[in-house]
């Protein structure tokens, strides 16, 4: 919400919370998608269970999952890297009927540092792929789920975890 303040005059928030139905009228929903790439599970029953535009808001931007998200429903994939002004922008696009997908290649190094993004954890120093596996594992995932989903290997996923743990 913060990083979208400065467009209030474009763009307006009026749900915060997520797994709660929406109230509002909605005409685009940005559903933050963090440990949850794939559409299924809740948010295939988000995309059916809304009658507004619905945008996927993520760190995962393969071929193959774009194409999933639209072939689900989904108006737009957008990667969490992009800049507040291109956000609004790709918005207001998908508002007036077009479909969005951020141009940018597949994050096949997600350990690079994420400027201007924000992810649960961060201010305790757990780095992004840190916070999405213990996101994973709250939601009652194997280590190999985890690694399954995230596309890593299980030795990774087990080494996320005890570095996340020591924080």
């Amino acid at each position: 919400q913060k990083m979208l303040a400065p467009y209030a005059d474009r763009i307006r928030v009026v749900e915060l919370a997520s797994l709660l139905p929406v109230h509002s009228d909605v005409d685009v929903l940005l559903y933050d998608a963090f440990g949850r790439e794939r559409v299924t599970g809740p948010v295939e029953q988000v995309v059916n269970d809304t009658d507004a535009k619905v945008v996927i808001y993520t760190w995962h931007l393969d071929p193959d999952l774009v194409r999933e998200a639209l072939d689900k429903g989904a108006v737009g994939c957008l990667s969490k890297t992009i800049e507040a002004l291109d956000l609004v922008s790709a918005l207001e696009k998908v508002h007036g009927g077009s479909v969005v997908v951020s141009d940018t290649e597949p994050l096949l190094a997600l350990e690079a540092e994420i400027s201007g993004g924000d992810w649960p954890g961060r201010e305790h120093g757990l780095s992004a792929r840190e916070s999405e596996v213990l996101c994973l594992i709250t939601q009652g995932l194997s280590n190999q789920e985890i690694a399954d989903r995230a596309y890593l290997s299980i030795n990774s996923v087990k080494t996320y975890i005890r570095s996340a743990y020591r924080k």
